[in-house]
């Protein structure tokens, strides 16, 4: 059986999702935020962060490396899209972006304290990461002007940007210059497997 390790509503949504496509045999354990720089959590990643997968004695860590790993398990659950090999690609490009530049734009929101001490900067830096989050979401919101998900059909690289989307909206971040994600958030929020990842997270 797979374990997966995730904080709610964190990225470790995204393979959960997935392998609630698979309709995997899995069971997720919620890492509770204090813990997960504790020893115990550290020995299974030294990163001290999720999401994690384990499957007997063997662990794996990194989204995009655990995304590949449920797509070849479960081919069936065609996680990467079912198009050529250039639409594939088309999808690692885009976890690619979620993973390697929108994503990490968000962490002076979630913890300026990690950056800068005094409040007063702290606010600068929120505004400023603020500001480069937006500017962000204009390269996927192009995308989705045109057709209601990034690659054609929906794939797990739609559940990243709606997993950001969710941050978005938590921050309270203006996102109105992009009214394409209204509808995709929408349908996004209401696939199935989305709805089951985030009730078995406790975020229904």
């Amino acid at each position: 059986m797979l374990t997966l390790y995730y904080l709610p509503g964190a990225c470790s949504l995204v393979p959960q999702v997935a392998l609630e496509w698979a309709d995997a045999d899995y069971q997720a354990v919620e890492v509770p935020r204090d813990k997960i720089k504790s020893p115990e959590f550290l020995a299974l990643n030294p990163m001290g962060s999720v999401p994690v997968l384990q499957e007997g004695d063997w662990t794996l860590s990194q989204n995009i490396a655990i995304l590949e790993y449920i797509n070849e398990l479960y081919p069936q659950a065609l996680v990467l899209g079912s198009g050529s090999a250039r639409n594939r690609a088309q999808v690692r490009k885009w976890l690619a972006f979620m993973n390697a530049d929108l994503h990490p734009a968000f962490a002076p929101l979630f913890a300026p304290q990690r950056f800068v001490d005094a409040e007063e900067e702290q606010a600068k830096l929120r505004a400023v990461a603020a500001g480069r989050v937006t500017m962000l979401y204009a390269y996927p919101h192009e995308v989705l002007s045109k057709q209601p998900f990034l690659v054609g059909e929906k794939t797990i690289a739609d559940v990243y940007l709606y997993v950001t989307l969710r941050w978005a909206k938590a921050l309270g971040l203006d996102l109105s210059l992009y009214p394409a994600f209204t509808d995709f958030y929408r349908h996004m929020e209401f696939d199935e497997g989305v709805q089951n990842a985030l009730r078995k997270q406790g975020l229904l």
